[in-house]
């Protein structure tokens, strides 16, 4: 999500700088099945160019008109494609997702404060949980759309919204949604508008210990993921910029001092790859200490084992606890050979840990896909006038 994010951010600067006009498409609710979910969103500029993406490429055609529209009447514009009829001939797309998907389209005033991309710009540039609400209207369609308008991060708060009540009581949502790490579907002001209250993570923060040439490609698909990566070895001709352009963070030192200069928390990830056992055993040694989400070891299970029963005899107690963190082998089953596939095997593993799932195969899964806690009405109203 938070890749999308960052795209659409770079995507506006650009078009800001060429003069030309854009509108943000944002999923908002969904009833039934859709290729992506609330909180999918996408730049639409004037000139054609789109960046995200609101469906599987089957919607973001008549998504053009509509946003062009938008920009040329300077009003948020809610559309709903109805994709239950198998013929999808309503809207003229063939969708085949069987579903209702209701997207706003806000024109992008940059001289507006508290615009839809400064909003969201608010979320990239802090690494803290976030929430964001977007208002809009089911009962009138062609009446007033709020839209993107209110930021919340636990202590900072940005508004747009003038009514101080229907505010309080949209921060206190915001507030269950933080602590809740899930988003809500409400309806306020008597059923009159709903509000997408929209929970925002950081980017995932993987380090990965070693600079080996094993190492490239799980930062390159981390890249395109969208995570941050910083790369970790005792090794100056190994560890450095020429080979890890792309890195985000670059550190060269024994493993205590390393782990310093790294801001951990509950999205940073941990992949232990130097091929040094000693300087892995170090590290792990220093991990247990903190409160990581993943700790994945390359290498057979034996050398997990050895490198943990080494650690005990020093006198450092193991919890169940610190041993549910480690990965290892780290990966997923998936048959990998090359350095390629092997990054692929591990980034899905920490991506299934992230976010609770088992990483088994689609097919076998007797629920739906998604999650379906954002499309959930929250039926209790507000009485805010």
């Amino acid at each position: 999500m938070m890749k999308e994010i960052s795209d659409i951010i770079n995507a506006f600067k650009e078009a800001l700088l060429q003069g030309r006009q854009t509108a943000l498409a944002t999923v908002v609710h969904v009833e039934g099945s859709s290729y992506r979910r609330p909180g999918a969103r996408m730049l639409i500029e004037d000139n054609g160019k789109m960046t995200g993406a609101i469906s599987g490429g089957c919607l973001e055609g008549d998504a053009l008109r509509k946003a062009l529209l938008a920009i040329n009447q300077r009003q948020n514009k809610l559309v709903t494609y109805n994709t239950l009829n198998k013929d999808d001939v309503e809207f003229g797309v063939q969708l085949g997702c069987n579903g209702i998907v209701h997207i706003l389209f806000e024109p992008i005033d940059s001289n507006q404060a508290n615009n839809p991309i400064e909003i969201l710009e608010k979320c990239f540039l802090q690494r803290k949980d976030a929430v964001l609400v977007t208002l809009f209207s089911l009962k009138d369609f062609y009446g007033h759309q709020p839209g993107t308008c209110f930021f919340f991060n636990g202590k900072k708060m940005d508004s747009n919204i003038t009514d101080s009540r229907l505010e309080t009581e949209i921060k206190e949502d915001a507030l269950t949604v933080l602590a809740r790490k899930s988003p809500m579907l409400k309806l306020y002001n008597n059923g009159e508008l709903t509000g997408f209250v929209e929970l925002i993570e950081p980017p995932v923060s993987l380090v990965i210990a070693g600079a080996g040439n094993d190492a490239l490609p799980i930062m390159e698909i981390a890249m395109v993921l969208g995570w941050q990566t910083t790369v970790i070895d005792g090794r100056s001709t190994h560890a450095n910029k020429q080979r890890f352009a792309k890195a985000h963070q670059i550190i060269v030192g024994k493993p205590a001092e390393a782990i310093k200069q790294v801001l951990i928390d509950e999205r940073t990830v941990f992949v232990l790859m130097t091929h040094n056992y000693h300087y892995d055993l170090a590290l792990m040694e220093v991990l247990l200490q903190q409160k990581c989400r993943y700790i994945g070891t390359l290498g057979p299970k034996e050398r997990l084992q050895r490198m943990l029963g080494e650690l005990q005899d020093r006198g450092v107690k193991i919890t169940d606890e610190q041993k549910s963190m480690i990965y290892g082998p780290t990966g997923l089953d998936i048959g990998a050979e090359t350095a390629e596939e092997i990054a692929l095997s591990v980034l899905s593993e920490i991506t299934a840990v992230l976010v609770g799932r088992p990483g088994n195969f689609l097919r076998e899964r007797r629920d739906v896909i998604h999650s379906r806690s954002a499309s959930a009405m929250d039926q209790r109203k507000t009485d805010v006038l």
